[in-house]
């Protein structure tokens, strides 16, 4: 499923993080890794830096620095049997990055959600959301303080039911396919964003309804596991979704989430990229987003 993979970086630990676990699918996948630095031409006057001497010496160090990243996560690449190519550009990095993902027909890429502070930051949380919202090919998405794990056991795939979510399924499935791993099947009923009242949950008639609802969800993805074989547990529980996926992580110790970017529109929606971006922010394990 991923024969190429992309790993942005600029040095800091948020791109040292998502390129262990970028390596680790690169390895279980049999891929080929891309290493990019981007040089943010926003940091100097990139029209003048031919002529400038001062601006040309800015321009020079920013690209030490970004070589200097490739340099070391190649070092971590040598040490795994993937193939690599490494690449240093100049521009504006969520442009580069969308514009590498075409020219080079990316499969996924893999980034860290924080990067470096100040002039010389690449990976911020923005630029991540960015190409998290944007991007055809999923992302994975990796904080700088997630676990370094060697494999994932128990891979996490919310849903809804929506095209959305069953796109984000097949991506979580071949994952936990790969691994071995127990896939964990969620679907959280939102119960005060249905009906914009916090004391909705006195009414069973609705909760019933869209418990009943997010049981089918979780079982069509029960469906696909046990089609490849694969161990599954389902869940439908009810609360702000982005919570509920969080804490879900946390107490089934989960190793991955895979969910879609966008889901249902009305008041039937789940998986809209708000929540995503929350998931993406505040979980401690790498994400999976498909749009």
């Amino acid at each position: 499923m991923y024969d190429t993979i992309l790993i942005p970086t600029d040095g800091s630990e948020g791109a040292l993080a998502a390129a262990r676990h970028g390596l680790a699918l690169a390895t279980a996948f049999e891929s080929r890794i891309h290493l990019l630095s981007v040089v943010d031409e926003r940091t100097y006057s990139s029209s003048i830096a031919d002529v400038d001497s001062t601006v040309r010496e800015q321009r020079d160090a920013f690209e030490r620095e970004a070589t200097e990243a490739v340099r070391i996560l190649e070092e971590l690449a040598d040490e795994t049997s993937v193939a690599c190519h490494t690449a240093v550009e100049h521009g504006v990095p969520h442009a580069v990055i969308a514009s590498y993902l075409d020219r080079h027909d990316i499969d996924l890429v893999s980034m860290g959600t924080h990067g470096r502070t100040g002039l010389d930051r690449l990976l911020v949380g923005s630029v991540t959301e960015r190409i998290v919202r944007t991007s055809d090919v999923p992302v994975l998405t990796t904080r700088p303080d997630a676990d370094e794990r060697g494999s994932y056991e128990r891979v996490l795939i919310p849903t809804d039911g929506s095209e959305a979510a069953a796109a984000a399924v097949g991506h979580g499935l071949a994952v936990a396919d790969r691994y071995d791993a127990r896939v964990h099947a969620l679907s959280v009923v939102d119960v005060s964003g249905l009906m914009g009242a916090p004391d909705v949950g006195m009414n069973p008639d609705v909760l019933d309804t869209w418990t009943e609802y997010g049981e089918r969800a979780v079982s069509e993805v029960a469906g696909r596991a046990e089609d490849r074989g694969l161990d599954v547990t389902t869940a439908v529980e009810q609360g702000l979704p982005y919570r509920a996926i969080r804490d879900y992580t946390r107490q089934e110790d989960i190793d991955l989430v895979t969910m879609g970017t966008h889901g249902r529109t009305g008041l039937e929606r789940y998986l809209l990229g708000s929540v995503t971006e929350r998931v993406v922010r505040t979980i401690d394990v790498p994400v999976l987003t498909v749009r």
